[in-house]
């Protein structure tokens, strides 16, 4: 892609990061403020959206670097689909595309999402896949898309995220070295260090 159009596909996307998970297998610590390399697991997913838009952050405030919104799924710990769908309500101006990601995947980076934004013409979107063929929470969705198959509100509490994108024609687009990794456990973010 020409780098004019891959500026004009960038500014066409806002964001979602999913930052507001109870983090059971980290202690309930608060995976957003959580370091690596001396940078918070969610500075690194913010700059993995940096083309984007417009970002909102699912989950508490802390300070950024960059300006987003902030907002909290009700209940709290809904799950991904409770999060990703107050997340695209937070939205002031709902683009045709939206990114989607959970915060505790450092090595996204903007190039994986132009990745994900190239891989949509003739889908619904793209998701990233890792070297086992697992579906990540790393991808991009048409929005009107999105709200086709939009469950209602007391059926997105604990939703399966699998469960909600199964209607959609997602491209599959292939990690590259380290993007599919992700910090679930204190082990995992060693690992990672």
């Amino acid at each position: 892609m020409p780098e004019g159009s891959e500026a004009a596909a960038a500014a066409a996307f806002t964001a979602v990061v999913l930052a507001g998970g109870a983090a059971a297998r980290l202690d309930g610590a608060d995976k957003a403020s959580v370091e690596l390399h001396g940078r918070t697991l969610l500075t690194w997913a913010l700059d993995a959206v940096l083309d984007a838009a417009e970002v909102v952050v699912v989950g508490d405030p802390v300070p950024t670097h960059r300006p987003v919104t902030f907002v909290r799924e009700e209940p709290r710990y809904g799950g991904p689909v409770a999060a990703l769908l107050t997340g695209r309500d937070a939205l002031l101006d709902p683009r045709g595309t939206v990114a989607v990601l959970a915060c505790d995947m450092p090595y996204l980076t903007p190039g994986t999402f132009r990745r994900l934004l190239r891989a949509t013409p003739g889908h619904d979107g793209a998701v990233l896949v890792g070297p086992g063929g697992r579906r990540q929470l790393a991808l991009v969705l048409d929005v009107a898309r999105l709200d086709a198959v939009r469950p209602g509100l007391e059926e997105q509490h604990g939703l399966a995220l699998h469960r909600l994108l199964a209607p959609l024609d997602l491209a599959a687009v292939a990690a590259e070295e380290r993007e599919h990794r992700d910090v679930d456990t204190w082990a995992d973010l060693r690992d990672l260090s």
